[in-house]
């Protein structure tokens, strides 16, 4: 095996500037922002693996694997089978251990179904033997835009499959870079995930969903969809960059082409009453990944995180059942934080990053699960941070419900009454009870979590806001 291939930022670019009797091909993101665009150029049993790849680099590698060398002055090398059908993973920063939901990012051609095919094989598992798997693996949603997060999903199939009329699957890829990441990198994973639970659950139409914002991610859907022969048809719908359009009922808001977004009322459920009243199936492009993993034997025990905020560039890693949260920002590269929002937007806030990474363990720990570790750079203040997250759940939320609505709003003007002096610490325990255990879909319920979590860690830090201070010195409070 001889190819050159060009992963992530400006991968079509370089590769269309190749020449040559060598093919080079474009491939997506690995998920190791900061080194893209990465060369791997493959001879026979190695790997040479060049950061920051530019034409002269494609030029050479191709230059030197047409003399049956690989091309010097590589940032790693890896040894592996001849023809290797997953990622050679590189020793270099932004990868470590093995990758299973992960593996073929950076590595197989997105827009060809026969290299996927040629890799692991698309199932043709009927239906009852997809509810078999996903029962027999425990399958589990991932993600808050899954209607199934953390819970297993073979009642929610059974049940979908009983009902009356054809059913819909919707793959929900919005505000995730995990799922944005599959669906650029690995989009026949998702599909082959998506077009098994479809058998499933006996439904005749499916749609991939994710943001308009996610370009990469839409043309991977648009460009796999078209590619492939499906037997349920698959339409790939952009909904609004909106945070809140993630939440699954909204999903299907926008799937249906509706403008304003609200959280629909539950009972009945999507699972009852779905997309244009069908009962229908929400799950994220990671959900469905497992899918088409545990229909092939692959463990399900890995869980995709990316690590944001205050770095160079996210990192999008794969970690296993023993690794902890602090591992994966190691992964990435950070060495130095305040704290980090384990999560999403409205995880938990928390300097301990020794918690593991199942749902379990996060939700113990009063973190989210949703896949995603926010970093709070060594200057940035915690008491600020969560002012914001409030304020931007005051700002963004659907207007739906009353706890949701009006909580947000009470709870930014609490957080601003710190910086004025006051600290009324049980009021804003008492409001974000309220706004957990009553609002409609989880945007409500988890918006107050990043100050609650905050408060518990960084009591001190709002005491001295509140008398003035801020021990990051971030803030001007009192003068500071």
């Amino acid at each position: 095996m001889t190819a050159v291939r060009v992963a992530g930022a400006r991968a079509a670019a370089l590769a269309d500037s190749a020449g040559g009797d060598v093919p080079v091909t474009a491939v997506g993101s690995t998920g190791a922002r900061a080194l893209e665009p990465l060369l791997f150029a493959t001879h026979e049993d190695e790997t040479a693996v060049v950061t920051d790849a530019d034409a002269d680099d494609v030029a050479a590698a191709a230059d030197a694997l047409a003399d049956g060398e690989l091309p010097d002055g590589a940032d790693a090398r890896v040894e592996h089978d001849v023809a290797p059908t997953t990622l050679p993973v590189p020793d270099l920063e932004g990868f470590a251990g093995s990758r299973t939901v992960l593996a073929r990012c950076g590595w197989l051609d997105p827009t060809d179904p026969d290299d996927y095919d040629g890799a692991v094989g698309f199932s043709d598992a009927d239906g009852d033997a997809v509810l078999d798997a996903a029962e027999s693996a425990g399958l589990r949603g991932r993600g808050w835009g899954d209607w199934s997060s953390d819970e297993p999903v073979h009642d929610l199939w059974a049940g979908v499959r009983e009902r009356d009329g054809p059913g819909v699957v919707v793959a929900n890829a919005h505000g995730n870079p995990g799922d944005a990441l599959l669906l650029e990198s690995d989009p026949f994973a998702v599909l082959d995930g998506l077009q098994a639970t479809a058998r499933a659950v006996g439904a005749t139409r499916a749609y991939v969903y994710a943001s308009e914002s996610d370009e990469a991610a839409l043309d991977g859907a648009r460009d796999a969809v078209a590619a492939m022969d499906l037997d349920v048809p698959v339409d790939v719908v952009a909904g609004p960059s909106a945070y809140r359009a993630a939440e699954p009922t909204m999903a299907i808001e926008a799937v249906e082409g509706n403008h304003r977004l609200e959280a629909r009322l539950r009972p009945p459920g999507p699972d009852v009453e779905g997309v244009y009243g069908a009962p229908t199936v929400v799950h994220t492009a990671r959900t469905l990944a497992h899918v088409a993993g545990a229909l092939r034997g692959d463990g399900l025990d890995a869980r995709v995180f990316t690590v944001t905020g205050d770095v160079d560039a996210d990192a999008t890693v794969e970690l296993g059942p023993n690794d902890d949260v602090e591992r994966a920002v190691a992964i990435a590269g950070v060495e130095d934080y305040t704290a980090a929002c384990v999560g999403g937007k409205f995880g938990g806030v928390t300097s301990d990053l020794d918690v593991a990474v199942t749902p379990s363990a996060l939700a113990d720990a009063d973190l989210g699960t949703e896949g995603v570790v926010e970093v709070l750079g060594p200057d940035r203040c915690p008491v600020e941070f969560v002012g914001a997250r409030a304020n931007f759940a005051a700002e963004t939320n659907c207007g739906r419900c009353v706890p949701c609505r009006e909580g947000a709003t009470q709870l930014t003007e609490l957080l601003r009454d710190v910086y004025d002096g006051s600290y009324d610490e049980a009021g804003i325990e008492e409001l974000a009870d309220v706004m957990a255990s009553t609002s409609i879909c989880a945007f409500g319920r988890d918006a107050p979590r990043p100050v609650r979590t905050a408060m518990r860690e960084f009591d001190e830090a709002f005491e001295a806001h509140a008398a003035g201070d801020c021990p990051n010195g971030a803030c001007s409070v009192g003068g500071s």
